[in-house]
């Protein structure tokens, strides 16, 4: 693909650095490149800062017509809708139209790319894999929807060089725009999420889809979740193999990764009558039955692509969580501080208070939860059901000002928790976190698990947990 002259529009910058990487590539390339996005130069300074003395010219603050008229290359940032009227614009003016990833799936000199999607557990699982293939071939590579730029990587990647990518719903909408699948891929799991921005479940459901839909080659494969009554009928239509894992003993004739006895096994497709034990469950550092499960998914991605199981066991043994992923922060006085500023779903909250009964101290332990936020249109019930369970121990919550919140307000009220454990509405979050500390009593948790997204108070979901972190530092 030859860029160098070629007159190139980078159509949203960002602030997840989520243009900065492929801004940066095409300036490398010789292109002319334009950036447009309608935010303005004090929103986005901190990304300009890091392009600051580049021969690029910016439109901020709007997106003018004529710009995507006189393009010869889109690059739309994933969270621009497939839709846009301007994209169009652009097509019927002869425009190629291109995400990061698409271009990077068709400039790198490597075939051997591992992708990994689903709602929740996609990072974790990713880094999991990531530390595997370091341990086996030290110049892997893992990038994708983890603020990290794949094309700037691309000088570091040989023809045999492991690539694992996170990719999200967005991500995965270009690629199949691109009839573009890497050939290792895992969905985690799926449930209701962006729906904001799809038009149902099988809208978000088939953005998924595409991470195995354009596998070729006997080698390429889908590894699924068996536990998701969802994710596991994806097996319907994969082109090409398909390897599981499950939390239970899977049925004869399906191979993969499974937990039993308290044990993590692989069963290998190539010799189904013996099973190995990887590690024991307790070798995990990572609470909760979720990550249990991304570690089966992680193991099931790595043998299917040839990461030898001392390299697997190492990579495991290794893996110490990550930040704003149930990330404690600080004890203060006895009360333990958790950053869980990822949960942007309900499905994410009911997975945190399902891990934090494993990591109690006391029987007398509660949980005082921060909550709340932007709306993504989900179904707040399962959240609300699961707050109400006594067995969650959920004492207080101390809901966050935004669109979303009024709606989980009434899913915790038809859930029968009570007005008095409600304090609410915080558009001050260091307010909101001295009443969650006020609140609590020694052995108690403070969970920042919010159920919904993070505009409004928040540039990101990232900053809200940068600002938790700092808060809490200073208490």
């Amino acid at each position: 693909m030859e860029l160098k002259g070629k007159r190139t529009l980078v159509m949203g910058l960002g602030l997840h650095d989520g243009g900065l990487g492929v801004t940066r590539f095409l300036v490398e390339q010789g292109a002319e490149v334009t950036v447009t996005d309608l935010r303005t130069a004090e929103v986005l300074r901190p990304t300009l800062e890091k392009l600051a003395g580049l021969p690029i010219n910016y439109v901020l603050g709007e997106h003018r017509e004529e710009d995507f008229r006189q393009a010869e290359l889109v690059i739309k940032n994933p969270a621009v809708p497939r839709e846009a009227g301007l994209l169009r614009l652009a097509h019927q003016a002869g425009a190629s139209i291109e995400m990061e990833l698409t271009l990077f799936f068709k400039l790198c000199p490597s075939p051997f790319i591992l992708g990994i999607t689903g709602t929740r557990g996609k990072t974790t699982t990713t880094l999991l894999a990531g530390a595997m293939f370091k341990a086996w071939q030290a110049d892997t590579i893992v990038a994708g929807n983890l603020r990290v730029s794949a094309l700037a990587k691309l000088a570091e990647i040989g023809p045999h060089t492991p690539v694992i990518l996170e990719l999200s719903s967005w991500q995965l909408e270009g690629l199949g725009e691109q009839q573009l699948s890497p050939p290792y891929a895992v969905v985690t799991n799926l449930s209701p999420d962006h729906l904001n921005r799809y038009c149902d479940m099988e809208d978000y459901a088939q953005a998924k889809r595409n991470i195995y839909r354009w596998q070729k080659g006997a080698a390429a494969v889908v590894v699924l979740n068996l536990d998701d009554p969802l994710v596991s009928r994806f097996a319907e239509d994969a082109p090409q193999r398909v390897s599981w894992f499950s939390t239970q003993p899977l049925p004869v004739g399906k191979n993969g990764a499974y937990l039993h006895e308290g044990n993590l096994i692989w069963r290998d497709p190539a010799k189904p009558e013996i099973e190995q034990v990887i590690v024991p469950a307790t070798t995990l550092k990572v609470p909760g039955q979720h990550n249990l499960q991304n570690a089966l998914a992680a193991i099931s991605l790595a043998r299917l692509a040839g990461c030898p199981l001392e390299c697997i066991r190492t990579g495991l043994e290794n893996f110490k969580g990550l930040p704003d992923r149930l990330e404690l922060v600080r004890e203060v006085d006895g009360i333990r501080f958790y950053n869980d500023t990822t949960a942007t779903s309900p499905a994410g909250v009911v997975a945190a208070l399902e891990a934090l009964r494993s990591v109690s101290r006391s029987e007398e332990r509660r949980i005082i939860l921060i909550a709340g936020g932007a709306d993504k249109q989900l179904d707040f019930t399962p959240m609300a059901r699961a707050i109400a369970n006594p067995i969650n121990r959920v004492a207080h919550l101390v809901l966050l000002d935004g669109t979303a919140t009024p709606r989980l307000v009434m899913a915790l009220e038809d859930a029968g928790v009570s007005a008095s454990k409600l304090a609410w509405p915080f558009d001050d979050f260091s307010e909101a976190i001295a009443t969650a500390q006020a609140l609590a009593k020694k052995d108690d948790l403070v969970l920042l698990s919010p159920g919904c997204a993070s505009f409004g108070m928040f540039t990101h979901e990232f900053e809200r947990g940068e600002q938790f972190r700092e808060i809490v530092g200073k208490l």
